[in-house]
C-alpha cells in the first residue's frame, strides 16, 4: 500500500532538488553573475520554471495524491500525513496556472531585477514602471487561476502568509497607526536624546567583514553549511540547509547597518541551517510563513542584537575593532545611540519603531494597486505623501524612495505584512522564552547564545511544516497572536531612552 506513498517522495523530492538549483541561480544572480548575463540568465530561469511547473502538474503526481487522500487502508504518520497535505496543496495551485504564465511570471521577474537595479540606479522610476504594470496584470490573472473566491490581493498574500487577509491585517496595522505616530512624536519632542555623532566615521571594510563573520558565527551560523557575500540587497538564500547563503552590503562611514542587516539575515539562516533535514527533502521539512521565518531574524536583529546585554558584551570589540571611533564612549551610551528612533528613508535602515509604519506604507500602496484605486504611474507622489504623514519626512529622490525595495521586481506583492507580523511573533516568542529560561540576558551578557538558539530551534526550526503558524504560536506561547505585546516592549523601551512619562 505504501508504494503510493513512496511514488510521491520521490517525486516530491526531485522537485525540492529542482528548486533548489532555480535557488542557487538567484543568489548567483544578484552576487556574482556578470551584468551582461542578464538575458540569458532570464531564458535559463523561464526554462527551468517550465520543469518545475511540469513536474508539479505531472498527472502521476495527482494520481499518487488521489489514491493517497481517498483510500483509508493506508496508515499514514504525521510526518507523511504533512507531506501528502503539503503536496496536495501545491498541485492544486499548480494545476490552476497556465505553463505560459508560470514561465513569463519568472521571465518577468528576472528582467524585472535587472530593470529595477538600474532605475533605482539613475533614479528612473518611468524606466521601472512598465515592469510593475505588468506584473499587477499577471498577478491578478495568477490570482484568478489559484483563487478565483478571494479578491486578487489576498491571494497574493496567502502566499506567504497562508490564511490571513486583508480583513485580518487592516485592523492590526491600524491599531498600530494609532499608538506609534503619537510615540514617534513624543520621542522626537523629548528633551533627552542620544549622541550619535560618533556612530558616524571611517569603518574599513575588512574590519566590518571581521566582525560580521565573528558575530553571525558567535551567533550559531555554520559557514561549514553556509557562507557570507555582498549584494545590492541583503538577504538569506540558498539550496538546502547544508548551502545557506546570506548577504549584506557595506558602508565605509556606517558600520551598523552591515553588522545588523548580517545579524538579521543570520537569524533567517538559522532556522534554515535548523530545519530537520533528515526527514527528507519534502514539505514536511520546510520553514513556515514567512511571518514566522521574519520572527526569527527579527527576533536575533531586535530582541537580542539591541539589547542592552548584547551592547555590554560586544562594546570592547568594537572599542578594540575601531578605536578612533569609539575611545570616549560607554556601553550605556552605546546602547542607546544604537536604538535612536529617528524616521528615515530607508525601510531596511529603519529603527523598531517606525519599522512598522514602513511597512504599513506598503501594504496599503499594494491594496490599492491591487483594487485600482490607484495608479502605478502615481507611485512616486503617493508614496512620498504617504511617507510625510506617517514620518513627516519626504524622500528628495525615488531611489531613496519608492524604488527602494526589490520585491516588485520580483513580483512579491503581499511580503511585506510578513515584516511586521514577524515583529510581533518574535516579541511573543522572547517573553516564553524569559518564562523558561529567567537568566536569558545573562547567557546574552556572557556571550553565550547556545541556550537561546537550542530553544529556538527545539520550539521552532525543528518543527518544520508539522504546525500550523496558529498552532505553533498557541504551542509556544499559550495564546494566539498578540500584538499588545509588542507595542507594551517598544513603549517600555523607548520611555527608558528617551525618558518619556508612560
Amino acid at each position: 500500500m505504501k508504494q503510493h506513498y513512496q511514488r510521491l517522495v520521490q517525486k516530491l523530492e526531485e522537485i525540492t532538488h529542482l528548486n533548489g538549483v532555480m535557488s542557487t541561480l538567484g543568489w548567483d544572480q544578484e552576487v556574482v553573475m556578470p551584468a551582461s548575463a542578464g538575458e540569458a540568465r532570464a531564458k535559463q530561469l523561464s526554462a527551468l520554471a517550465g520543469v518545475i511547473h511540469e513536474r508539479m502538474t505531472d498527472p502521476a503526481l495527482g494520481e499518487c495524491l488521489d489514491y493517497l487522500a481517498n483510500n483509508p487502508a493506508v496508515a499514514l504518520s504525521s510526518i507523511e500525513q504533512c507531506n501528502v497535505r503539503e503536496a496536495q496543496r501545491s498541485y492544486d495551485l499548480e494545476t490552476k496556472v497556465p505553463k505560459r504564465l508560470v514561465q513569463e511570471l519568472a521571465e518577468l521577474g528576472s528582467r524585472g531585477h535587472g530593470v529595477w537595479v538600474q532605475a533605482r540606479k539613475e533614479n528612473r522610476f518611468t524606466d521601472f514602471a512598465p515592469v510593475l504594470k505588468r506584473f499587477l496584470l499577471l498577478k491578478k490573472e495568477w490570482a484568478q487561476c489559484v483563487s478565483p473566491e478571494l479578491q486578487s490581493y489576498d491571494a497574493n498574500i496567502d502566499l506567504f502568509e497562508r490564511g490571513t487577509t486583508m480583513s485580518m491585517i487592516t485592523p492590526v496595522f491600524e491599531c498600530l497607526k494609532q499608538h506609534l505616530i503619537p510615540l514617534i512624536q513624543e520621542i522626537k519632542d523629548s528633551a533627552i536624546q542620544p549622541d550619535t555623532s560618533f556612530m558616524q566615521g571611517q569603518f574599513a571594510l575588512d574590519k566590518q567583514e571581521m566582525l560580521a563573520r565573528k558575530i553571525s558565527q558567535d551567533i550559531g551560523f555554520s559557514f561549514d553549511r553556509g557562507r557570507m557575500d555582498v549584494s545590492v540587497h541583503p538577504f538569506c538564500g540558498g539550496s538546502h540547509p547544508t548551502d545557506v547563503r546570506i548577504t549584506t552590503r557595506y558602508k565605509t562611514n556606517n558600520f551598523i547597518e552591515s553588522l545588523y542587516s548580517i545579524i538579521h539575515e543570520t537569524g533567517h539562516a538559522l532556522y534554515e541551517q535548523g530545519r530537520p533535514y533528515e526527514l527528507g527533502d519534502l514539505p514536511v521539512s520546510e520553514s513556515l510563513t514567512m511571518g514566522i521565518h521574519e520572527s526569527q531574524s527579527l527576533f536575533w536583529e531586535r530582541m537580542i542584537g539591541q539589547s542592552k546585554s548584547f551592547c555590554l558584551h560586544y562594546f570592547e570589540l568594537f572599542k578594540t575593532t575601531f578605536p578612533n571611533s569609539f575611545a570616549s564612549v560607554t556601553a550605556e551610551e552605546f546602547y542607546r545611540a544604537l536604538n535612536v528612533c529617528k524616521p528615515d528613508f530607508i525601510r531596511v535602515e529603519a529603527d523598531e519603531v517606525t519599522y512598522p509604519l514602513h511597512v504599513i506604507l506598503r501594504y496599503e500602496i499594494e491594496k490599492g494597486l491591487f483594487d485600482d484605486s490607484m495608479q502605478v504611474n502615481d507611485l512616486p507622489q503617493i508614496w512620498n505623501e504617504l511617507m510625510e504623514k506617517y514620518l513627516a519626512i519626504k524622500p528628495p529622490t525615488d531611489t531613496l524612495g519608492v524604488l527602494q525595495d526589490s520585491h516588485w521586481s520580483s513580483g512579491a506583492f503581499g511580503y511585506f505584512p510578513s515584516y511586521t507580523l514577524g515583529a510581533i511573533y518574535a516579541c511573543q516568542f522572547y517573553r516564553s522564552l524569559l518564562s523558561e529560561q529567567s537568566n536569558t540576558e545573562h547567557h546574552i551578557a556572557a556571550g553565550d547564545f547556545k541556550p537561546i538558539r537550542q530553544w529556538l530551534n527545539k520550539k521552532i526550526h525543528s518543527q518544520g511544516k508539522l504546525l500550523t503558524p496558529q498552532e505553533l504560536v498557541l504551542e509556544i506561547t499559550g495564546e494566539p497572536l498578540n500584538p499588545n505585546y509588542f507595542m507594551e516592549y517598544l513603549v517600555n523601551k523607548y520611555s527608558a531612552i528617551y525618558k518619556l512619562a508612560n
